[in-house]
């Protein structure tokens, strides 16, 4: 990524093959059944001994808590940078490959495969990554292609 400090980043300082860290967050047992009592109250996400009859042995995170834990993870990151990101239309291949567990750390990395300039607004680009998440084991938990609309430099 190409980036003069105090800069904004748009489409163009993307490189193909960019990697990019973002942080990593520890998720406690309080936070795994506040979020599956909400959003995802499934007995393997809210109860201990539900959860010891399932594959995952014990307690477990919804996948779509650590997808939204990612989120702010990367979120907090690109927003310090200046990231000019506008929105996406989505995600492909989305994968929970391993549960996580109360007191994981999960760290959350990604690459730049692809960009595309939009064909119907000149001011935007596109921006596809792989994003991967590790535990604190560096086992890969969650992985995804992320695609993020971005402003294109001002002329």
């Amino acid at each position: 990524m190409r980036r003069n400090k105090g800069a904004m980043i748009y489409f163009e300082d993307m490189d193909v093959g960019a990697r990019h860290e973002f942080g990593s967050k520890t998720v406690s047992r309080e936070e795994i059944v506040d979020f599956a009592t909400q959003y995802d109250p499934q007995p393997f996400h809210l109860d201990d001994a539900a959860a010891a009859m399932t594959p995952f042995g014990r307690l477990a995170a919804s996948g779509w808590h650590t997808g939204a834990m990612t989120m702010r993870i990367v979120v907090d990151a690109w927003s310090d940078k200046g990231f000019m990101g506008v929105g996406s239309p989505g995600l492909d291949e989305l994968r929970w490959l391993k549960p996580v567990y109360p007191g994981d750390t999960i760290r959350v990395s990604s690459e730049v495969v692809a960009k595309r300039e939009s064909r119907s607004r000149p001011n935007l680009g596109s921006v596809w990554s792989d994003v991967l998440v590790h535990n604190q084991d560096d086992v890969l938990v969650m992985k995804y292609t992320s695609i993020v609309m971005m402003l294109r430099r001002p002329a």
